[in-house]
């Protein structure tokens, strides 16, 4: 069983694996796959420091692999899985269909939001955060400990090549990766509502946020839309704002 020092830089400097994460762009068509189905980047080999599709997973087969999954055109990843490679303390968490995530690059805010003297806010971009959390996305925190000229190799984990093995991806389901949608979410079989907005216990809101229905120690449930609402049957078409009320019926005088 193999372990990986990931500690090879020294200081702030990112290790390659992590400056390659941050930087890479996922879910864009893989060039060497592009006339295959299910041909999106959404898995990040640690050996080579960069993303692949899943057609590119045999030529990986004894690299070790993250996958990379997405909300609402963000990339994030699984916090089981990266509190393996990097502490994840301090980084605000959010439940998606059961899956605590972490995202993996701040979202970019439309408009400012007003922060009043106990707003907590992200120490590298201001977006508003639950307490006790001080980063919204796992770059928050790498750029905030290389600005202030942290030794990030206190935060790196040794981790074991075999928790991130071909072997996860082995339950390949047609040409896609098991567990990911045609939109590549996380789970196939849920919808997550993001149609109202995110207002992260203060007075700013954003359209591009996430829109969390229970708070509990920081992370976020989001509401799941209902498939199987109830339908009047089909040619039955009630207009109730057309519906005028007749004239009372009288009897005629006796």
């Amino acid at each position: 069983m193999m372990m990986i020092n990931q500690c090879g830089a020294t200081m702030a400097a990112k290790p390659a694996w992590l400056q390659a994460l941050m930087a890479e762009t996922f879910f864009g068509a893989c060039l060497l796959h592009e006339n295959r189905r299910k041909c999106e980047k959404n898995v990040f080999c640690l050996h080579c420091c960069l993303s692949i599709c899943p057609h590119c997973l045999p030529s990986h087969r004894s690299h070790p692999l993250l996958q990379v999954r997405r909300y609402v055109y963000h990339d994030v990843i699984r916090l089981g899985d990266l509190e393996k490679l990097i502490d994840c303390s301090h980084i605000q968490p959010y439940t998606i269909n059961g899956a605590k995530v972490i995202f993996l690059n701040y979202r970019p805010q439309s408009r400012p939001c007003k922060q009043g003297a106990s707003t907590n806010v992200c120490f590298t971009c201001d977006r508003i955060l639950q307490e006790p959390f001080h980063f919204c996305s796992l770059s928050c925190k790498v750029d905030h400990m290389v600005y202030r000229g942290e030794d990030l190799c206190g935060i790196l984990h040794r981790f074991d090549e075999s928790d991130f093995s071909y072997a996860q991806f082995e339950g390949l389901r047609g040409e896609g990766l098991k567990g990911l949608d045609e939109d590549g979410q996380i789970t196939p079989n849920s919808m997550v509502d993001d149609s109202s907005q995110f207002n992260e216990g203060s007075s700013c809101s954003n359209t591009n946020d996430l829109n969390p229905t229970n708070v509990s120690s920081g992370t976020h449930i989001f509401k799941r839309k209902n498939k199987t609402a109830d339908f009047l049957p089909a040619g039955i078409v009630l207009s109730l704002s057309s519906r005028r009320k007749g004239a009372p019926q009288r009897s005629p005088l006796s």
